[in-house]
């Protein structure tokens, strides 16, 4: 802008964005697709049972991070959040698989955290870290995690994420400390507090509690339609994504360049603002700061330059500013609305790590200062505090979360006294925006296909038993098992756990022992503990050559393959036995058949099962009727089987 080249200085600020943008789809696009987007679905997919593949893989954990330097950097409307979290579950994710060997970083003791009880807490753990870390809010990190990331919750869990997150907070005031002079640039930017209002008039009465119930209703329904219209932009992006790596950059670019010409190009049509008698750094000449004077003279501002042209959270913190009623034009705010709210939906579900609480809280909180500038006239709140409400109301209408976004939003502004119409403006928001769909999360990963359980089991499974929905045939195994019949069971199915059957001359009539993992077989294949005669071994060999550690599960999918093991075997091998008694779980779930498809659905999440037995009401018949696994319990697979079922009963 310097001696009015400005077409210069739009040619350079876009080719930086746009340089940054290709980056970070480049990331993206080659070594790790899974770390675009937020990967706050992929999480709460992971701890409700889900291992979709390199979600939490180390490569993931690399480009999540870089990415979404490069992604903010880039001047897309994104957050850093989703990516936080995302990042947490990866760090936890990496430490409860005992570290990695690929990176050659692996240590010894971790081995004892290799389970999937102790990972799954330690991602969990993870999740709350990434909230606290991005919000400087240890405790709405718990309570995230509680809310809307676990699927399965225990008391323990409850102190080892709030001891995570309490050591979050003390590194994060140390380097806050420590940045403090502004040596790190923006980092030590308001403390532990991010967006401090607590010195506005929080003073409310009844024309405010209008405005507030106002503020709400239609927070839920632009809640609502944003949530719609990510899910078109996602499912539109999807298709060309698939079409390879270049239009993904490609794509990735294309929205760059429309951000930068919206943000250099929008200023352009606000007027000139006197800078006020108060303010001695006006306009300010730094990268932050509340006012920018873009074209405008020596003394005065322009107000959407200060909003576009800042970091997101100097955006923020300008909106949530008080005793500023006057700073923002409101032409400028519903401009700047109206941006936001667009380049929000259109900017996720490119390549890059994005985070979507950034662009809510932005558009939320411009909506509820323009609310909060039309109400002027009958209200007694602050603009400043309309905006934080209105940021409440879009994050309702969008995540559909209530204690956790109030305990964050709370720790975000140091504002208790408006606790209660914090908490009003969420229920309210949420209440309506249920009524057009789901939360933003949820959808994700409906689009992304993963099979996640809900808590509740959908109303006509209470008319189906659970061995109404059973796929045949089942394939089992004697607790005796010949060589060549396991890998031919193995080969012919990707079933991931077989009923192992004790007949005669093992037990008087058929029975079921239990259930033997593919993992434990493939182990057991590769180590060739086999024997020649049909008889029960004892363990004694497979208790010698193999600890509890050699039966763990793999991370990151590197596991033992089946092409290993079939090549290694030879011909006379294959008419060889295995013992499975030793590595057979002789204590797996069971229902009967006749039992609720309902109830079985709701034990089988609220457990954390992969894998539940069916057995015979009545005897003389098979000791199993078959097994059922997540698939069993998805609306789309029972609707399937029984097409003449009203899902809506």
């Amino acid at each position: 802008m310097v001696e009015e080249k400005y077409y210069k200085a739009f040619a350079a600020y876009a080719i930086c964005n746009v340089s940054l943008a290709a980056a970070a789809a480049a990331l993206c696009a080659f070594f790790a697709p899974a770390a675009a987007g937020s990967g706050i679905p992929e999480v709460k997919a992971y701890l409700n049972g889900i291992d979709a593949h390199s979600i939490l893989a180390p490569s993931t954990l690399f480009v999540k991070i870089f990415g979404s330097v490069l992604g903010v950097s880039a001047g897309f409307v994104v957050g850093k959040e989703g990516p936080m979290v995302h990042t947490g579950a990866c760090i936890a994710s990496l430490l409860g698989q005992g570290g990695s060997r690929k990176y050659h970083l692996t240590w010894t003791w971790l081995k004892y955290f290799k389970n999937d009880r102790d990972r799954r807490d330690l991602i969990t753990c993870g999740a709350a870290a990434g909230v606290a870390a991005a919000f400087r809010a240890p405790v709405g990190g718990v309570l995230f995690a509680l809310e809307e990331a676990a699927s399965w919750w225990r008391s323990a869990l409850l102190w080892r994420t709030f001891f995570t997150t309490a050591v979050v907070a003390m590194v994060l005031r140390a380097f806050i400390q420590f940045c403090a002079t502004g040596k790190c640039g923006l980092f030590g930017e308001g403390g532990l507090i991010m967006y401090d209002v607590s010195s506005a008039k929080t003073a409310y009465s009844g024309p405010d509690i209008l405005a507030v119930i106002f503020l709400g209703v239609i927070g839920g329904i632009f809640g609502s339609l944003y949530n719609y219209l990510v899910d078109k932009v996602i499912r539109t992006y999807s298709i060309i994504n698939e079409k390879g790596a270049a239009s993904k950059i490609l794509l990735a670019i294309t929205v760059a360049l429309l951000t930068s010409c919206c943000s250099y190009g929008l200023p352009w049509f606000a007027k000139c603002i006197p800078c006020p008698a108060d303010e001695s750094s006006c306009p300010t000449v730094d990268g932050s700061g509340n006012y920018k004077s873009f074209q405008c003279p020596p003394g005065y501002y322009n107000d959407l330059a200060s909003l576009f042209l800042n970091t997101n959270d100097d955006a923020i913190r300008n909106l949530f500013s008080t005793s500023t009623e006057k700073e923002f034009h409101i032409s400028s705010l519903f401009i700047f609305f109206a941006s936001v709210y667009c380049l929000g939906i259109i900017t996720y579900g490119i390549a890059i790590p994005s985070g979507l609480f950034i662009p809510v809280i932005l558009a939320g909180a411009c909506y509820g200062r323009l609310v909060g500038r039309l109400f002027q006239p009958i209200s007694s709140l602050d603009t400043g505090l309309f905006s934080l409400l209105g940021a409440a109301s879009f994050l309702g209408g969008t995540m559909r979360m209530t204690v956790s976004l109030c305990v964050i939003l709370l720790e975000l502004t140091n504002d208790l006294l408006l606790l209660p119409l914090v908490m009003l403006v969420l229920l309210i928001s949420k209440t309506v925006a249920d009524n057009f769909n789901k939360g933003v999360y949820d959808q994700i990963v409906k689009i992304k296909g993963l099979p996640f359980m809900e808590a509740h089991a959908e109303p006509y499974m209470r008319h189906l038993g659970a061995g109404d929905v059973v796929a045949g045939p089942l394939i089992s195994f004697c607790g005796v098992e010949k060589v060549g019949n396991i890998l031919h069971a193995l080969k012919s199915t990707g079933h991931n756990a077989f009923p192992v059957i004790d007949e005669p001359p093992f037990s008087d009539a058929p029975e079921l022992c239990g259930l033997v993992l593919r993992s434990h077989l493939l182990v057991l294949l590769k180590g060739k503990v086999f024997q020649r005669e049909r008889i029960i071994s004892g363990g004694e060999e497979i208790f010698r050559r193999f600890s509890a550690f050699d039966f763990a599960k793999a991370g990151s999918g590197k596991g033992i393959k089946l092409e290993d093991v079939e090549f290694d075997i030879e011909e006379e091998e294959m008419e060889m036995y295995i013992d499975l008694h030793p590595i057979t779980n002789t204590s797996p779930y069971t229902v009967v058949e006749t039992m609720s498809l309902a109830k079985a659905a709701i034990l089988f999440r609220q457990l954390g099962l992969r894998h539940m037995c069916v057995v015979p009401k009545s005897q003389g018949r098979p000791p199993i009727v078959g097994i059922l696994t997540r698939h069993d319990f998805m609306p789309e697979h029972i609707l399937g089987l029984y097409p003449h079922i009203n899902p809506h009963k």
